[in-house]
């Protein structure tokens, strides 16, 4: 049986009415409000991420998604639109940042893309699949994760996932590894692989997709304790200015 999948326009619009009413609800203590998931092909963290998604109650925005988002100006342009003047503000500084920081000479779907990506970032309560949507956030924003696995254990699982051998699955791996690796350098100049880029590498291939998703979410709670606490120790500093 096979799934249908909405247009992005539909998902869009449904995103922005969603956005729209959440701005009538009381806001909430200030914590680590976006995750980002970077993965190796075959580790499983597109699925790590559905998960996630449905045990956390976050908006999940997959790869492919944000692709197309940001390959339509109007797309973009109708994201920002949910934002007040403040929001679009700090999102231009932090493109601002972004692109002096990194030295980056963005084209029209990078700049698109990073509209994107912050404008989900200031919305919060989201998981971001990648689009090296961690080099695009501010580190105080989001919780960045890569997901990982030895290659054969990646490509066993392709393998049996699409019917493949496994030297076609490894092949297939390898390919796509090379496409992210090369999308990430080419816009990001930074290596998707450097654990350093990340907050958190989780290994599937040591632990289930279950013990991944229970790792993070472990990982989530403590950095919305520090923020809670680094956020009482400013409103102290406040009250005695």
């Amino acid at each position: 049986m096979q799934v249908k999948v909405k247009p992005v326009a539909q998902i869009v619009e449904e995103q922005v009415r969603s956005w729209q009413f959440s701005r009538t609800e009381p806001k909430q203590t200030k914590s680590i409000p976006v995750l980002t998931i970077s993965r190796e092909p075959g580790s499983g963290g597109r699925i790590v991420g559905e998960k996630l998604a449905r045990r956390l109650g976050f908006d999940l925005f997959h790869q492919e998604v944000l692709h197309e988002m940001a390959r339509s100006a109007k797309v973009s342009a109708r994201l920002l639109e949910t934002l007040d003047e403040k929001g679009l503000t700090v999102l231009e500084d932090w493109i601002a940042s972004l692109v002096d920081t990194r030295h980056l000479w963005p084209d029209q779907y990078l700049k698109h893309l990073m509209k994107v990506v912050g404008t989900i970032g200031r919305h919060g309560r989201s998981i971001l699949i990648g689009r090296g949507a961690n080099f695009i956030l501010p580190a105080e924003r989001r919780l960045s994760v890569r997901v990982i696995a030895p290659l054969e254990v990646r490509a066993g699982k392709v393998a049996e996932a699409f019917g493949l051998s496994k030297d076609e699955a490894r092949r297939r791996v390898v390919k796509t590894d090379s496409q992210r690796k090369a999308f990430v350098r080419k816009y990001f100049y930074a290596d998707i692989a450097d654990p350093l880029n990340y907050d958190l590498t989780v290994n599937t291939g040591n632990m289930s997709l279950e013990g991944a998703v229970d790792v993070i979410c472990a990982t989530l709670d403590v950095c919305r304790m520090r923020c809670e606490i680094d956020d009482g120790a400013k409103g102290k500093v406040a009250a005695m200015a």
